[in-house]
């Protein structure tokens, strides 16, 4: 007698873009939320100067996170120095949305998130979300959120959240944030291929 057939269920992957400047929290937010042991290509910074982090992504980090059973988001985490920015194109590819983070204590940051916004939507029409990282405990975070969605020029209907990248529980209000976003996107009537995204 043949034994039975098992089928195994097939998993729908998508495809999420952690981009923001250098120093931001990509890699830290990436690695708070994921299931397993992240792949990253951190390296030593020459001349990283007397504030931030002594490491930075050259190439991209990337992490796994299971949705439910049907389905898991790859996080792709871009470089953020330009010098390596010839990366940003090819990690945006194919990509389901990004997640921009930006570094709340630096102006500069915020300055540098609001180009790579341009970059990125100029040639990716799809949904992104924002999460202003690194916010000191004594902020007005209304003022903050404010602050940054004034000077990234972001229309209301894109969520901006403050997020600590350490923090599990806030990094996973920023995926189901994104996540909504898509869907209202999706319901609304827009331009959102539901295919894209999907790597496997």
């Amino acid at each position: 007698m043949t034994p039975p057939t098992i089928r195994r269920r097939r998993t729908r992957t998508a495809k999420l873009v952690v981009t923001g400047p250098f120093d931001a929290g990509k890699t830290t937010l990436i690695g708070t939320i994921t299931d397993s042991t992240v792949l990253s290509t951190e390296r030593t910074v020459t001349h990283a100067g007397d504030q931030g982090s002594e490491r930075t992504t050259v190439a991209m980090d990337f992490g796994r996170l299971g949705v439910d059973p049907d389905m898991a988001l790859f996080l792709f985490g871009t470089p953020g120095q330009e010098r390596f920015g010839f990366m940003w194109n090819i990690l945006a590819e194919g990509m389901l949305g990004f997640v921009l983070v930006v570094d709340a204590a630096r102006p500069d940051s915020i300055t540098e998130a609001a180009q790579l916004r341009r970059r990125f939507t100029e040639s990716n029409q799809v949904p992104h979300v924002i999460a202003i990282n690194k916010v000191a405990e004594d902020d007005d975070h209304a003022e903050v959120l404010a602050r940054v969605r004034a000077e990234l020029e972001v229309g209301r209907d894109v969520p901006v959240l403050i997020a600590d990248a350490r923090d599990r529980e806030d990094v996973r209000q920023v995926l189901l944030a994104f996540l909504r976003h898509v869907l209202e996107q999706v319901r609304s009537g827009a331009d959102v291929d539901r295919e894209a995204g999907e790597v496997g």
